[in-house]
C-alpha cells in the first residue's frame, strides 16, 4: 500500500522569511532555507507526493484537526508576528482524499479527529514557511495537522501519530513525508522562556532551571514548586514524550498519560 518515506523535525522560524528581504536580517537564515530545499530534494528522490505538516501554530481547543482543502492559495500575514511575516504569498495543492482517510482511521483508533476539506481556512505559518522553500513549484500536495493543542492528553497525540501512519500504509497508494514543524532558532535552541518575568535580562533563562522545576515537582515539595511549575507548564508537558519518569507535569497531563510508566 502506501509508504511513509521520510520523517523530519523541521524549523519554521519566521526569520527565514525576513532572511529573504533587504535589511539587517537578510541572509541570516540561508542555512535553514538551504536545509529545507535539501529535504525537498530528498523527498522528490524518494517519490513523495504529499507533505503532512504538524503545525505548532494552529491553535485548537478540542479534538484534532486536519486541513486538507483541495487547494491552498492566498496572502498571509501572521497575527502573532506581523512585523516578521506580512503579505507573504502562498499556494499549494492539498490532498483531501488522504486527509479524510487519516481522520477516519484516527477516530476509529479512539482519537476524535476531524478532516476539513470544504473549507476556506488557510494554514498557519508553521506550515507556510517550510512550504515556501520545500514546495515553491507546488510539486507536493499538502496536509496541515493541528499541533498546538490546549486541552489534550499526550497519549492521544502518540495514538494520533500511529493512526496517521497506519492510514498511509494501509489505505493510501502513494508516498508521504511527515513534517513536525518546531521552532529551532539557534539563539533559543537551548533556552526556555518565562513570560511572567518582568526584567528583559531575566526573561530568558537556562533550560536547566526548567529541569530543576521538574525535579521539584517530582519530589512533590508543595507550594514552593507552584510558581515555577505554573510558568513552565507547556514546556514540562512537552518533556513528557522523552522523559523516562513522571515529573511536575503529571497533575496537568492527567492519570491516563502516566500509565506508561507504571
Amino acid at each position: 500500500m502506501g509508504t511513509l518515506a521520510l520523517a523530519a523535525k523541521i524549523t519554521h522560524v519566521p526569520s527565514m522569511y525576513l532572511s529573504e528581504l533587504p535589511g539587517p536580517r537578510q541572509g541570516t537564515r540561508q542555512d535553514a532555507i538551504d536545509g529545507h530545499r535539501e529535504i525537498s530534494r530528498r523527498c522528490r528522490e524518494l517519490g513523495v507526493d504529499t507533505l503532512v505538516v504538524f503545525d505548532t501554530h494552529w491553535l485548537v481547543n478540542a479534538n484534532y484537526h486536519l486541513n486538507c482543502a483541495p487547494h491552498f492559495k492566498g496572502t498571509y500575514t501572521s497575527n502573532e508576528l506581523p512585523h516578521f511575516i506580512a503579505n507573504m504569498a502562498f499556494e499549494s495543492p492539498g490532498n483531501a482524499e488522504l486527509g479524510r482517510v487519516m481522520a477516519q482511521v484516527a477516530t476509529e483508533m479512539g482519537v476524535e479527529t476531524l478532516a476539513h476539506h470544504a473549507t476556506t481556512l488557510a494554514p498557519e505559518y508553521g506550515t507556510l514557511v517550510p512550504l515556501r522553500y520545500m514546495n515553491a513549484d507546488q510539486h507536493f500536495k499538502v496536509i496541515s495537522v493541528s499541533a498546538l493543542c490546549m486541552s489534550h492528553y499526550l497519549h492521544d497525540s502518540a495514538r494520533l501519530g500511529r493512526a496517521l501512519r497506519r492510514a498511509v500504509e494501509e489505505h493510501y497508494s502513494g508516498s508521504v513525508a511527515f513534517r513536525p514543524a518546531d521552532h529551532s532558532a539557534t539563539a533559543l535552541r537551548r533556552t526556555a522562556w518565562r513570560p511572567s518575568t518582568r526584567s528583559r535580562s531575566g526573561a530568558r533563562f537556562s533550560s536547566s532551571w526548567t529541569a530543576a522545576c521538574c525535579r521539584c515537582g517530582a519530589r512533590r515539595s508543595g507550594p514552593t514548586s507552584a510558581p515555577c511549575c505554573q510558568s513552565t507548564r507547556p514546556r514540562a508537558m512537552a518533556r513528557a514524550s522523552c522523559t523516562t519518569r513522571p515529573c511536575c507535569w503529571v497533575p496537568w497531563a492527567g492519570a491516563p498519560t502516566t500509565r506508561r510508566w507504571r
